[in-house]
């Protein structure tokens, strides 16, 4: 089977192209990336020459490079994504147009070249704060709070209408907080134990009390691929994490992990409409693909501690340049906070 996987070179995208040439299946990868901030090539180093892999630069927005890329292939894994709140605050209109247009472009091509499978990658942040004790399950309601998590449930509902107005092969997934090797340095885990490894302060929102449903990425491709080949079409798929930890708890843990103090951590003004609980309820990927989550979040951080500590060159080399202007303008000085840019005037996307 050959595969397009767009966002390939991201984080989870190319945890999940590592896991399937690995398989030993008979599978084959076309990587179609815009290579964007998130993006890094380095990622795939270990499959660069595998001959059943090959890399396609381009924009999920450009519906004639996506239709040479998707041509003779007969599954598409749609990762590619704007995924980061802060900046999906900041610049909303880029958000929207990759996660919904790109969306809709993939739909679009793939309808008319008569894809048979098409998987689409979405977030447990559509369905908005979970209440304590409760868990989102496929058929609760879609209530996001950021502009990146209503772009997600507006191409989750495009995906929808096309199962149901054109009879289209598709599948949606809604995975919790990933983390694991390779994960760019804005998301939470890798951002505090970079900081942790280099004894700078760790920026944690508010009192840090929000509570995050944790999945390794591990974990989350060996679902994916289920979902892939065994998957009903035009069924949800809820991936539920192990263990729902708050954030102020999760930072105490990796520095007890790395011998530092407490007294790295630093509270900074909380996000806008920041969410203070996700929950996400698995029991129908555990019931009809027989998928659960293996690595439990204490055995998860440890290995991905020592991923980071093991590999310090890649880590230099993406938090150069671009990442450390965001760093700046998000955490590094709060008299710009968050809250100010969001009641500014809109930004240039």
């Amino acid at each position: 089977m050959k595969i397009l996987v767009t966002g390939g070179a991201g984080f989870i995208g190319s945890n999940f192209i590592r896991h399937i040439l690995a398989t030993g299946k008979d599978y084959s990868v076309v990587n179609y990336d815009k290579l964007t901030y998130a993006g890094n090539l380095e990622n795939l180093a270990s499959v660069a020459d595998n001959p059943a892999y090959l890399f396609v630069k381009g924009d999920i927005c450009d519906a004639g490079h996506v239709e040479a890329a998707m041509r003779d292939c007969s599954a598409i894994v749609h990762f590619a994504a704007e995924s980061h709140v802060d900046r999906s605050i900041y610049a909303p209109r880029s958000c929207v147009e990759t996660n919904v247009t790109g969306t809709l472009v993939l739909l679009e091509t793939a309808r008319k070249l008569g894809v048979a499978r098409f998987v689409h990658i979405s977030s447990d942040e559509v369905y908005g704060d979970m209440f304590p004790e409760m868990f989102a399950g496929e058929d609760s309601p879609l209530r996001p709070s950021s502009p990146y998590s209503a772009s997600k449930a507006g191409a989750d509902l495009l995906v929808q209408a096309y199962v149901r107005t054109y009879g289209f092969p598709a599948v949606i997934t809604r995975s919790s907080n990933n983390y694991g090797p390779f994960q760019f340095p804005e998301k939470f885990l890798p951002l505090m134990i970079s900081r942790a490894l280099d004894d700078k302060p760790l920026p944690i929102y508010g009192a840090g009390e929000e509570q995050r449903h944790w999945l390794h990425v591990e974990d989350h491709c060996r679902g994916l691929l289920l979902v892939l080949e065994r998957g009903q079409i035009g069924e949800v798929y809820n991936l539920g994490g192990t263990d729902i930890e708050r954030n102020i708890a999760v930072a105490r843990k990796l520095l007890r992990i790395l011998g530092k103090p407490e007294s790295l951590i630093s509270f900074v003004q909380d996000r806008p409409g920041h969410d203070r609980r996700y929950a996400l309820r698995r029991d129908k990927i555990e019931k009809d693909l027989g998928w659960k989550p293996r690595i439990p979040l204490e055995d998860g951080l440890w290995q991905t501690i020592n991923w980071y500590q093991d590999n310090a060159e890649w880590l230099s080399k993406v938090r150069g340049g671009e990442y450390q202007s965001y760093y700046e303008r998000y955490y590094g000085n709060r008299d710009s906070s968050l809250l100010e840019i969001a009641r500014s005037k809109p930004q240039p996307s």
